[in-house]
């Protein structure tokens, strides 16, 4: 059964620590790109897709990440989740989860960019959504992503089900930065710090975790560079130049 979250939300509480030194004086999801913010790309596509609740959570530069969230209008509505301390991208799900409702949810990295395919990501997982599985990963393939992604992430089976790399294999997939995730699995880890890829683990032990592939382009924004290249070939994607 397919779903329809209303409900988001975007992680923006990191250091950046690679993106720096641009990260020094502005957060990550700040920084910009085609015209506007990371984050604020990541809100335009969430309010596409009829989200209409958003948190945030902040924790390096809270005031600034707060004071532009400020001037944001309409849909979708932002409450921030500050962080006195990191949480990093499982304990920072675990925490905001009273603010998140009791439907599935979307999850969005705060500096996650991509253009749709034929069909807008968001929508192809919330109808790839089912009562079966806990967590829906958006995937990416590796070879169409110019910057250093290690081995890759995952392998994908054609029904969804995804496994772990084996010592030194190179995978075809990477994660790309977006999930849907049921909140009842979420509420089952402890309070406190620590990262996504545990629930991960465990949803792909029970069965429980699936994943589609993106069929648009996507930006991998780990270091300056990449922000370059990225802002290079957004330009060449709308406005169709080439080098």
């Amino acid at each position: 059964m397919s779903t329809h979250p209303t409900h988001a939300m975007l992680l923006a509480a990191g250091l950046g620590t690679r993106m720096r030194p641009l990260s020094n004086e502005t957060p990550k999801p700040m920084l910009p790109l085609g015209g506007r913010t990371l984050i604020d790309h990541a809100l335009d596509r969430l309010a596409e897709a009829g989200v209409a609740q958003v948190v945030v959570n902040a924790h390096y530069m809270a005031e600034r990440l707060e004071h532009h969230l400020a001037g944001h209008h309409g849909a979708p509505h932002i409450t921030l989740s500050h962080e006195s301390e990191l949480l990093e991208t499982g304990g920072g799900v675990r925490a905001a989860l009273p603010l998140l409702g009791e439907a599935p949810f979307f999850v969005v990295n705060g500096d996650a960019l991509w253009l749709d395919g034929p069909s807008p990501a968001l929508g192809r997982m919330a109808q790839a959504w089912s009562d079966d599985i806990d967590v829906l990963l958006l995937l990416h393939r590796t070879f169409q992503v110019h910057a250093e992604v290690g081995l890759g992430d995952f392998v994908l089976d054609p029904l969804g089900m995804v496994r772990r790399p084996k010592e030194l294999e190179i995978v075809p997939y990477i994660y790309a930065g977006i999930q849907i995730l049921r909140p009842s699995f979420v509420a089952g880890a402890p309070q406190g710090r620590f990262s996504m890829n545990t629930l991960w683990d465990q949803a792909i032990e029970a069965g429980r975790l699936r994943a589609i592939v993106h069929d648009g382009l996507w930006f991998h924004l780990s270091t300056p560079a990449d922000l370059v290249e990225a802002e290079l070939a957004l330009h060449g994607a709308v406005v169709g130049a080439t080098t």
